[in-house]
């Protein structure tokens, strides 16, 4: 019995204590609560917890609220939204800059793009005599005009080679002339003096 008698007291005194210290975590959270601070949403909880409870004739449970606080609600909640609206109308004047500063950007991006691919194409592209050709069609034209001119020169080495070549002969031909008409104008020479010896010496015979 003694024993029975020790755990009910150890079992009330508990209970005690723990309602106690629920009483005392709810009057601390009650007295966090106020209208002066906090959001919207505390400040209701706090209207909630401080109106007196009563019930009507009909037997339908009532609030019974004080209109000072209802009131300081009511400014609160106006400056709230106030607030909000102000939040909101600077949010979309941001988000509004932001759309400018996109559309800007987009246009810069436009105009660098199109100026890239103007630099490209002045990149593939050569002038050539005042119209723009691409750089493979350059190269093949240059390419091919070296090509004619190189063969132009080898043409003309060949020709002059094959001139020098008739000239030098022409030249020794004229010389093996030269030679042999100095060598006939020799013979000749000889032959007439020759007979005009014959001749001054047949003369010399008729006279004696």
């Amino acid at each position: 019995m003694k024993f029975l008698a020790k755990v009910t007291v150890v079992l009330i005194v508990t209970f005690t204590l723990q309602t106690i210290t629920a009483q005392t975590q709810q009057d601390d959270a009650d007295d966090e609560l106020s209208l002066d601070s906090g959001n919207i949403d505390s400040q209701f909880e706090y209207v909630f917890r401080k109106s007196g409870n009563f019930k009507g004739t009909n037997g339908q449970p009532y609030e019974a609220v004080k209109q000072a606080w209802l009131l300081k609600l009511k400014a609160n909640v106006l400056d709230s939204l106030k607030t909000t609206y102000k939040d909101l109308a600077d949010s979309e004047a941001m988000v509004a800059n932001q759309a400018r500063e996109i559309d800007d950007l987009k246009a810069k991006l436009d105009n660098t793009q199109t100026t890239l691919n103007e630099t490209n194409e002045e990149k593939n592209n050569m002038a050539f005599l005042g119209m723009q050709t691409s750089k493979t069609n350059y190269n093949v034209i240059m390419w091919t005009i070296i090509a004619a001119l190189t063969a132009l020169l080898l043409f003309f080495i060949y020709k002059f080679k094959n001139s020098n070549s008739l000239t030098k002969d022409a030249k020794h031909k004229l010389e093996e002339v030269e030679s042999e008409f100095e060598e006939h104008r020799r013979n000749a020479l000889e032959r007439e003096q020759k007979v005009r010896r014959q001749l001054q010496d047949e003369l010399n015979k008729n006279k004696a």
